[in-house]
């Protein structure tokens, strides 16, 4: 069994007959088909079907004049809004016909890989390496297995703003940098002196976790996996309607990106509240959004 089918509601399958089961349901009841044609007669096809708001199952495989072949499947959650707009490198997972996206957003720091939910629609576009079409954006998604909640720092107006204006500052400097901007190279490396320095100070006296607002950092040997720490932004209790388990899904502010998340609430420790902050690990997913010229 996929392991994050729990962060949508399966943690209580038993056996190989009860997925068998699922995935009959998905192929034969799907909400969504997407199919794309390849050589020798066939098409790979994407089966989709929701098991409540926005989550769901996708069954992949190859149709050919001898039926479906399942070769994999895995479940989503659709996310909202539009989480950067930087370029993306689409890159093959493996044997079978699944991708994995990756984009350096100066938000994070580091390269970001994710998970892609719309193959069919990216191998429909028929786009290969670099994508540098302006008009592309993605959106991310991620489901958890563990996750808590922690309370939000104390903060007025000012501090707000002045924390956004200094982020805002850094991602300039960070795309200077990237261009050889040695000016902005050498602004990078004195901001990060003066942060190791107050953070040593601050470190002595306070919990870690009220210095450090929110992160975003890889997590274990698979790639699309993260810790994160971030805000609450709108948070919603919602049923599997398959096997009656009740999932959170919350909308988050990372590293001022904007992204939806869905945990199992036997899995989360802590009441989410907006404006409190989520910890926790995730499996990132991403769904390009082609947009026409």
């Amino acid at each position: 069994m996929h392991s994050y089918m729990r962060a949508i509601g399966f943690s209580d399958i038993k056996d190989g007959n009860e997925i068998k089961d699922i995935i009959h349901d998905v192929f034969y009841e799907y909400d969504k088909r997407e199919a794309v044609k390849e050589d020798k007669g066939r098409a790979f096809v994407e089966y989709s079907k929701d098991f409540g708001p926005d989550m769901g199952i996708t069954v992949c495989g190859i149709l050919d004049k001898e039926g479906f072949h399942q070769e994999y499947y895995y479940p989503y959650l659709k996310g909202s809004g539009i989480t950067t707009r930087e370029d993306i490198v689409i890159e093959k997972r493996g044997a079978n016909e699944s991708f994995s996206g990756v984009c350096e957003d100066i938000r994070v720091g580091i390269s970001l890989i994710f998970y892609l939910r719309n193959a069919v629609t990216y191998k429909k576009k028929n786009i290969l390496g670099n994508l540098l079409n302006p008009n592309i954006s993605a959106t991310f998604s991620g489901l958890s297995l563990s996750g808590k909640i922690l309370l939000p720092l104390l903060k007025d107006e000012e501090q707000v703003r002045s924390n956004l204006e200094a982020a805002r500052k850094r991602s300039r400097l960070i795309a200077e940098a990237r261009k050889g901007d040695e000016e902005a190279i050498e602004s990078l490396t004195l901001e990060d002196i003066d942060m190791y320095t107050t953070i040593s100070r601050r470190i002595q006296k306070e919990d870690v976790f009220s210095i450090v607002e929110t992160y975003f950092m890889p997590f274990g040997v698979e790639c699309d996996q993260y810790h994160i720490l971030g805000e609450i932004k709108s948070v919603q209790k919602v049923k599997n309607e398959y096997t009656g388990e009740k999932i959170y899904q919350m909308n988050l502010e990372c590293n001022d990106m904007g992204f939806d998340i869905c945990i199992n609430a036997k899995d989360l420790l802590g009441e989410p509240e907006i404006g409190r902050r989520f910890k926790g690990s995730i499996w990132l997913q991403g769904h390009m959004n082609f947009l026409e010229d």
